[in-house]
């Protein structure tokens, strides 16, 4: 009888997972500093609003840039450890009958592949904006690299999702022995 998992084919897969994991802090990092820079900034917005009836003039484009960064950046990552938020009105039902497994992976699944279409617009939008020179009002900061950020994030988190999905399906024990 011939063995297609050995120990020997099971770590390498062991060990890129554990590279992921350590190459997902710097998302969360990055996710961070923008939640941390839009606290300070909003604080001292708020400040010289009150205090010299001068607000800081593109408080509002920073705030737009630093949330898409703050939530674009962490996408994939909660993605990949499964922190979504979820509804489980008919878990009993699924676990009942011992289709939960197959459910979670299908609805993953069919989420990565829903995703593909707004990576594939929002890429084609900031091409749009690099090819008229759009620039934020105030800064000048050309819009199309934080679409090509928005459109790489989204498109990570769809192959994420379509992989754990696969993975879910075709080899559910593979994430339950990292975990």
């Amino acid at each position: 009888m011939v063995r297609l998992s050995t120990p020997k084919t099971r770590a390498p897969m062991k060990s890129l997972i554990q590279l992921l994991r350590k190459a997902s802090a710097l998302p969360v990092l990055l996710a961070s500093a923008s939640l941390f820079i839009l606290m300070v900034m909003t604080f001292f917005d708020v400040l010289l609003r009150s205090a010299f009836n001068a607000p800081i003039e593109a408080a509002t484009e920073l705030t737009r840039i630093l949330m898409a960064v703050m939530v674009f950046s962490i996408m994939p990552i909660i993605s990949a450890r499964r922190e979504h938020i979820t509804v489980d009105l008919t878990d009993y039902i699924f676990n009942r009958y011992r289709l939960a497994k197959i459910r979670d992976g299908l609805v993953t699944l069919a989420c990565g592949v829903m995703l593909i279409w707004p990576t594939m617009r929002v890429y084609v939008l900031a091409e749009r904006a690099r090819s008229y020179g759009d620039v934020t009002e105030y800064i000048g900061i050309p819009q199309f690299y934080i679409g090509w950020f928005i459109a790489i994030a989204t498109g990570l988190t769809a192959f994420v999702l379509i992989a754990e999905g696969l993975v879910l399906l075709f080899k559910p024990k593979l994430l339950e022995a990292t975990r």
